[in-house]
């Protein structure tokens, strides 16, 4: 009954979902393309093969999109005669799709929860195994999966104590969706006890596979560029920063560069249509700022630089001397600590990372995090971390330690997945 509930709201709501679309395409104009995917109009590509065995994997944006990677990669070569679908829900989940993969893997939106689109959208592709990435539990997309004899796989599994006391307020909803998850593979002990508690039947701890993402490598003409940028200047990147963010990087930056006045600031904005508003802060904030895509106008004067590229933040981390972790300064949770973790660069956060609270432990134990509490701790740290070389060099290698200790994510995820795409569908 709850989940008939919730499917009359989310009908009701269509309308405001739409115009919700239109008006984030006023900054990104991407959400307006491809908008009938995302309501049950099914586009496949010329290369999908009705004949072959498809798998579906759902990643809701960039970030999940990227965890990916490694799985798709294993999965290719695994089973070569599957055909490999991936669905997102947000234009920087899609561009870093075919960034990542190319024509490799076919690429749509996924439709919204609602019971028809799904069964348009699984009559289309006739998926074998449904694959969903990390909190993407969605009632009617598990329901109609299994509905059409479609196992669901929760991988790489997590959830927020935040998420998870919102489940808890509709008990039997989530009890029954997770009743008809064939397997939940967590990423911790906590993840997994929180999906225990709201039903999940089988769980099984299989860890991070963003521990399975440091070899992913920095392009080398980004490096090239942004070695000729800092000269012999000390680089702070501040990756995926959010909106309300850049202000109190920016004093940070203004506090450390009292101590340190040749610094370099990178600023990188989790979503590009804040690039143009993070270079504007810049500028009205008093600094000498330039931008990644006019790197001709970037000199030795410059101190900040807004990264507005796609798919160069490893090369980033790579070239920095010390990186903060955006979202966690406010309250959004942290984002991705593992990449400049994994190329042995000091990792700085804020109070906030809900999202990555046991990776955050684990090398905040180690001794590779360390956490400010707001923009005049964190200029103080960056200053004190850049006048000791062998504390950046000890937290570099802590991390990357951590990474090399929690490389069994993707076996251990592969093995629950291989007896499910072994049988025969029902």
């Amino acid at each position: 009954m709850q989940r008939l509930i919730y499917s009359l709201v989310f009908h009701l709501a269509l309308p405001s979902v739409w115009l919700r679309l239109l008006w984030r395409s006023r900054r990104a104009p991407a959400y307006r393309q491809r908008i009938g995917e995302r309501f049950g109009r099914i586009h496949p590509p010329a290369a999908f093969n009705p004949a072959r065995p498809l798998i579906w994997l759902h990643a809701v944006s960039m970030g999940e999109t990227v965890a990916t990677a490694p799985l798709v990669k294993a999965l290719k070569q695994e089973f070569p005669d599957f055909q490999m679908l991936l669905t997102n829900m947000t234009p920087t989940g899609a561009e870093q799709a075919r960034r990542l993969f190319g024509d490799s893997v076919i690429q749509h939106y996924a439709p919204y929860d609602i019971g028809w689109m799904l069964r348009r959208f699984l009559g289309a592709f006739r998926p074998r195994l449904l694959l969903l990435m990390e909190t993407e539990l969605w009632p009617n997309t598990i329901h109609e999966a299994r509905r059409a004899g479609v196992p669901v796989l929760l991988v790489n599994g997590r959830l927020s104590d935040k998420s998870w006391r919102a489940y808890r307020r509709f008990p039997r909803l989530s009890r029954t969706m997770l009743g008809q998850v064939q397997r939940v593979c967590a990423q911790s002990e906590a993840d997994a006890e929180r999906f225990r508690d709201l039903g999940a039947q089988e769980v099984q701890v299989t860890g991070s596979l963003k521990f399975a993402l440091h070899g992913s490598g920095a392009k080398p003409q980004a490096l090239d560029a942004i070695k000729h940028w800092k000269g012999g200047r000390k680089l702070i990147v501040a990756g995926s920063t959010r909106e309300g963010e850049e202000g109190k990087v920016l004093q940070a930056f203004r506090r450390c560069l009292a101590d340190h006045p040749r610094g370099l600031l990178l600023i990188v904005p989790r979503h590009p249509e804040r690039f143009d508003e993070a270079f504007s802060l810049c500028v009205t904030e008093g600094f000498r700022a330039g931008r990644r895509s006019e790197a001709d106008l970037i000199t030795d004067d410059t101190q900040v630089i807004i990264g507005d590229s796609m798919g160069e933040m490893m090369a980033y981390f790579a070239s920095a001397d010390i990186a903060f972790v955006g979202g966690s300064l406010v309250d959004t949770g942290c984002h991705n600590v593992l990449e400049p973790a994994a190329v042995g660069v000091p990792v700085i956060i804020g109070p906030s990372r809900f999202n990555f609270a046991d990776v955050c432990d684990l090398l905040e134990d180690a001794g590779a995090l360390r956490v400010a509490g707001d923009g005049d701790a964190l200029g103080e740290l960056w200053s004190e971390l850049l006048a000791k070389p062998a504390l950046r060099k000890q937290m570099g290698e802590a991390g990357k330690a951590v990474i090399a200790a929690n490389q069994q994510a993707l076996a251990l995820t592969l093995a629950e997945i291989r007896p499910l795409l072994a049988r025969r569908p029902e």
